[in-house]
């Protein structure tokens, strides 16, 4: 079993190493940098070794069997221009043939990026992608490329398919991809991928990364017992990408949850956990991580949309209904809705500020971003099927609100 380890700050890899091994397990990769470590043991006890508040397997929690499906491709890639389907960018108010800075790098953390597509062909660098799933980088293209899901080669294209008069275009054509594979064949993103993820692209200077994901095993992970080595671990990830001038754009989640007042209680493999303020989405709840909610055509929020004051800084346009984004897949195109489509968007615009503004930090960034967003006030009603009731409540102001954050997103 694989395991996320915390340690102390100042702690050697020797320290790590040997404390690993005194508990019968052995250190397989470790990040000095944030003091976390990626340990395995066939120990069952092992956890209990080295402590449980430093220790965690996410795929104990895990409580389903993995379904694997087939990759299925978007059928043929035709020549012909589509962007007139692509009425999210329009929303957003993209231009054709803008100009982007190409030493703008934007890290993919998702399922894999098809390099092969010609809409992306030109965008991805083989040089800067890896894959993350073991909780260590590796480089080689099998470990970065799809496997079981089209959603990362999808996410790609909203960023920077090519603009070239065929196929769909991004928000940001023209800037680099690096594809970061965080999401296994089963769909699963566990805490160790996504450090792994987090600390490569802080390691090669990424300007901004997309993260359509919540850090598995829960849709919140609380700050406290066990859960608390997985809230740390990827906390540490996201503050050192931070500091080293990432800005880390995050998925809202599609559970149409207030992620701002958690409570109730859910289920996982383990027995009942009661939620309360501590549990937070990963990584989009963390402080410094730009969370986007999604609208769709009609800039409302999307049914399916989580939303939280304080919890969503950003919206765009992620689709409703039968009005989905047209993006890249595998072999050719496909619709898809979801906060993960939403966020892809509001990191492309991050791409094209960065362009304009080299010298801006993460921080400067999201200043740019929330400052420039279109102020979209609560609905005066949310009753999405007509039946007399408030399918979500909207609070806070115009300006900034539960819904929507600062705005929905636009293109400089």
């Amino acid at each position: 079993m694989r395991y996320v380890v915390l340690f102390d700050a100042g702690d050697s890899r020797e320290d790590a190493k040997l404390d690993t091994t005194v508990a019968c397990g052995s250190l397989t990769g470790y990040y000095p940098q944030i003091a976390v470590g990626i340990a395995v043991s066939t120990d069952p006890a092992f956890a209990d070794r080295i402590g449980r508040d430093r220790a965690f397997s996410a795929r104990t929690a895990v409580n389903r069997e993995p379904a694997i499906p087939p990759l299925e491709p978007g059928g043929e890639v035709a020549a012909a221009d589509r962007s007139g389907e692509q009425w999210n960018l329009d929303v957003i108010g993209a231009r054709p043939g803008r100009e982007v800075a190409e030493d703008v790098l934007v890290g993919v953390l998702d399922s894999g990026v098809d390099a092969e597509h010609p809409d992306l062909a030109g965008a991805v660098d083989p040089e800067l992608s890896a894959g993350c799933l073991s909780g260590l980088a590796d480089p080689r293209p099998e470990a970065w490329a799809p496997t079981t899901s089209a959603h990362g080669t999808h996410v790609a294209g909203v960023i920077a398919a090519a603009d070239d008069g065929k196929g769909v275009t991004g928000v940001a054509p023209g800037v680099r991809i690096a594809s970061v594979k965080v999401v296994d064949d089963a769909g699963f993103v566990f805490p160790e991928a996504v450090v792994c993820g987090l600390m490569w692209a802080a390691a090669k200077r990424m300007t901004v990364t997309n993260n359509s994901y919540f850090v598995d095993p829960w849709l919140l992970t609380c700050d406290r017992d066990s859960e608390h080595v997985v809230y740390e671990a990827v906390r540490r990830a996201v503050d050192y990408a931070s500091i080293r001038g990432v800005l880390t754009v995050a998925a809202a989640s599609n559970e149409n949850t207030d992620l701002a007042t958690p409570s109730g209680e859910t289920a996982d493999s383990r027995g009942r956990r009661a939620l309360n303020d501590s549990c937070k989405l990963l990584p989009g709840g963390l402080r410094g991580v730009l969370a986007v909610s999604a609208v769709g055509p009609d800039q409302v929020k999307s049914g399916y949309s989580s939303y939280g004051l304080g919890v969503v800084d950003i919206t765009a346009p992620g689709g409703d209904g039968d009005r989905c984004v047209l993006s890249t897949v595998p072999g050719g195109y496909g619709t898809a809705c979801g906060t993960s489509m939403a966020a892809p968007h509001v990191t492309g615009v991050a791409a094209l500020l960065a362009g304009e503004h080299p010298t801006a930090t993460p921080q400067d960034l999201a200043k740019l971003l929330t400052d420039g967003a279109r102020s979209l006030p609560c609905p005066a009603d949310y009753d999405l099927d007509g039946v007399a009731g408030q399918d979500a409540f909207c609070t806070g102001y115009d300006r900034f609100n539960s819904f929507y954050g600062h705005g929905l997103v636009q293109v400089p």
